[in-house]
């Protein structure tokens, strides 16, 4: 029923060869990643032109995923951290936008400032999120792009309601959680037939999508987002510390600044999967 006209990690497909189809002649294109140089934005905005249907595919397409907490380092930090710091190469050597090959000069694509999710380049149709999608999701989008079934473009193809409806843990959910502290998982030995949330230990199911099938949780660990937020949420990082204070029941200042130093990385677990399309963007 269809032709698999473009797949590089399958495929030996040229993206000259892609440039070449007239416009719209794809029916839909499923784009995976953030973007954060120039070469793929260039090939983002190609296969917009060529494509009558684009979708999100992962939470890094639709959100910037975990390659974007980059952003709260700058550009130059980041090549020195990767090629002088840590390298990658026993010469320790920045690279060069211009390098003389045997087959000729090569140019590497310019890093652009900040990783962007996908809809800030190019108008998007449809998302698909996950850590990767899980594939009977991808499936049924897949069946209903091919069928003409799909909902009115623009939506996230996922539940529209919060993971914890889902959870296998959420009858074990009391009516009424009270956090008097956060704890890390390795500082206790949790109950796995419990909420996480009852036990102290910050899951973030109250404020993520479902739809992921509960993977995590089913296999013991709490989650951490990679569905992104529910509809109408311009920020996931704010509406996680919302949920979280929404669950204390201390209210002493200096009790509530010990609690939130017990969350060594805030930005990097309320913001893991979305900070390119929080309202900070990670710029």
């Amino acid at each position: 029923r269809a032709d698999i006209v473009f797949w590089p990690v399958a495929t030996d497909a040229k993206y000259k060869e892609i440039d070449a189809f007239p416009d719209n002649d794809i029916d839909v294109t499923l784009i995976n990643g953030a973007v954060r140089n120039e070469a793929q934005e260039r090939m983002a905005r190609l296969l917009r032109r060529k494509s009558k249907m684009i979708i999100a595919h992962g939470i890094c397409a639709q959100s910037g995923g975990v390659l974007a907490l980059a952003g709260f380092h700058g550009r130059d930090a980041l090549v020195r951290r990767a090629y002088l710091e840590v390298p990658s190469l026993e010469s320790g050597a920045l690279p060069r936008a211009e390098t003389e090959t045997g087959h000729g000069r090569l140019h590497l694509p310019k890093l652009r400032g900040h990783a962007s999710p996908l809809n800030r380049i190019i108008p998007v149709d449809y998302y698909l999120p996950g850590c990767p999608p899980p594939p009977d999701l991808v499936k049924s989008v897949l069946f209903g792009a091919l069928f003409g079934e799909l909902p009115e473009r623009g939506n996230v193809l996922a539940d529209s309601v919060a993971l914890c409806r889902s959870c296998p843990l959420l009858e074990s959910k009391p009516d009424r959680i009270r956090l008097k502290r956060f704890r890390r998982l390795h500082e206790v030995r949790w109950d796995p037939e419990r909420c996480f949330l009852d036990q102290e230990l910050i899951c973030l199911g109250p404020a993520t999508r479902g739809g992921c099938g509960a993977r995590c949780l089913s296999a013991n660990m709490p989650c951490r987002g990679c569905f992104g937020p529910l509809d109408n949420v311009s920020d996931t990082g704010t509406k996680v510390v919302s949920m979280l204070a929404a669950l204390l029941d201390e209210t002493d200042t200096e009790t509530l600044a010990v609690m939130a130093a017990e969350v060594p990385d805030p930005a990097g677990l309320f913001y893991r999967y979305t900070l390119a399309a929080s309202l900070i963007k990670g710029e």
